[in-house]
């Protein structure tokens, strides 16, 4: 099936190129409420910056996080 064979060679893809893949796939959604998404995304980053801040977050390095992704 095609869509097996897809997403094989996606998952194949270093993580920055994935996640990269995946935003351009999403947008082919035409979502109308994108600024509502980005709001509450922005949200969200405002949130996690102001646990982090309270040390009510602990942080992780970039490098950690993409090696327990590649590990999965």
């Amino acid at each position: 099936m095609e869509k097996r064979r897809i997403l094989a060679e996606a998952l194949e893809l270093p993580p920055i190129e994935r996640a990269s893949l995946v935003e351009e796939i999403l947008l082919s959604f035409n979502i109308t409420d994108r600024d509502l998404i980005d709001q509450l995304w922005a949200e969200e980053a405002e949130y996690r910056i102001n646990a982090f801040d309270q040390h009510k977050l602990k942080a992780i390095t970039a490098k950690k996080v993409f090696q327990q992704i590649d590990q999965e």
